[in-house]
């Protein structure tokens, strides 16, 4: 019997979810989930190592560097056979500005979530 798999943590829902192909869409889109866009955020936008990166899912280095590889795949197949690319679905839960959670120190949800605690007393 095989593992479950995990629940990745992500800290933000991306802002564009669909990428089109300028010009004639051709055949079914590539579908980039959650967890494989925030990977690929963390360790392209953030420069985090992939021992980070796993370390910001809650998932150990080699899962982290599976799904990263997976998602730089698909974004290849998108771009060079001009597919669209949606991004959607996955393992994921997203981040509520726990400290337990994110383990950014500068993460915007636990920076709300304080001021909004320090304003209500």
């Amino acid at each position: 019997m095989s593992r479950p798999t995990k629940y990745r943590r992500v800290c933000r829902f991306p802002e564009v979810i669909e990428f089109y192909p300028a010009g004639e869409n051709t055949g079914e889109p590539i579908i980039l989930t959650i967890d494989e866009f925030e990977t690929v955020r963390l360790i392209d936008k953030e420069g985090l190592s992939q021992e980070e990166c796993g370390g910001q899912l809650g998932v150990g280095r080699t899962t982290a560097q599976k799904i990263y590889e997976t998602a730089r795949k698909k974004m290849a197949d998108a771009l060079v056979l001009g597919r669209t690319l949606k991004i959607e679905g996955g393992y994921f839960d997203l981040c509520n500005g726990n400290p337990k959670f994110c383990c950014k120190q500068d993460c915007r949800k636990r920076q709300v979530q304080t001021e909004y605690n320090i304003e209500r007393g």
